[in-house]
């Protein structure tokens, strides 16, 4: 692919043929993932379901750089993906905060690492901004540990924005929150993401989340040898509220239609 042609694609990230298998005793081998194939599209919010052990981590771990590719590549603007790099943020389940430092300081971490060369202040306006537009204006200073779960994972959302990656991978980021919570942080990385247009890859274990964040669900059959089992397009208007979602005549379709593969995959 050129590099025209990979700044004229609407296509962000593509795994071709992406294969992942560890070693078995006896030079047997396990093969989680087998020649998956997917394409992302620039700015749109996709999410993977599938029931346990089916490798949805896996692969967005590989997509993260964090665990290598045994066949295929991915490429992200046209070029492979060779390792971890901040043109991919990653909201992991628990946000692994170091406890002792501020939330500002936890968002500043990455930030200074992405742009070096801007100012002290630039700086720190931008971990200042997505802080704030998270709902912790008022904690900047607060140490990591003295937040609550779903203000703490509220600095990993923007942590990851703050470095203003290409995609934003997240790995069941509210699967450890009480219900109100998940529900409260659904709506703050929607709006967040609303106003960014990241392009966003989400594992989750909850067909209503996936309706009320995603363009598009993705379902992956049952391992060993996973692959692409099923797409559904989410057709519901931006921005959203989540009565209007419910309320929408397609929305029990869609929930139906997912737990049905679910169910029967």
């Amino acid at each position: 692919m050129s590099a025209n042609t990979a700044l004229a694609s609407p296509i962000l990230l593509s795994c071709q043929k992406l294969s992942k298998s560890y070693p078995l005793p006896k030079g047997q081998s396990y093969e989680v993932l087998h020649e998956l194939q997917l394409d992302i599209m620039k700015g749109e919010f996709m999410s993977i379901i599938g029931h346990s052990g089916c490798g949805k981590s896996t692969l967005l771990s590989m997509i993260a750089g964090l665990n290598p590719i045994s066949g295929g590549q991915i490429l992200l603007g046209g070029k492979a993906i060779k390792g971890p790099g901040p043109d991919r943020g990653v909201i992991f389940q628990s946000p692994s905060l170091l406890p002792w430092m501020s939330a500002l300081d936890n968002v500043l971490l990455g930030v200074n690492q992405v742009f070096p060369h801007e100012t002290k202040d630039t700086r720190r306006d931008i971990a200042s901004y997505y802080l704030q537009k998270v709902g912790l204006g008022d904690a900047l200073d607060k140490r990591a540990k003295d937040l609550s779960q779903g203000m703490q994972q509220r600095v990993g959302i923007a942590r990851a924005f703050a470095i203003k990656p290409q995609i934003l991978l997240l790995d069941e980021p509210f699967g450890m929150l009480d219900s109100l919570t998940r529900a409260e942080l659904q709506e703050v990385l929607l709006e967040v993401w609303n106003r960014e247009k990241i392009t966003a890859i989400m594992i989750t274990h909850d067909v209503d989340e996936a309706i009320f964040l995603s363009d598009r669900v993705v379902m992956m059959t049952s391992g060993p040898r996973a692959q692409i089992g099923d797409v559904l397009n989410i057709h519901l208007e931006r921005p959203r509220e989540r009565k209007a979602v419910m309320e929408h005549p397609d929305y029990y379709e869609y929930r139906s239609h997912l737990i049905d593969f679910l169910e029967h995959v």
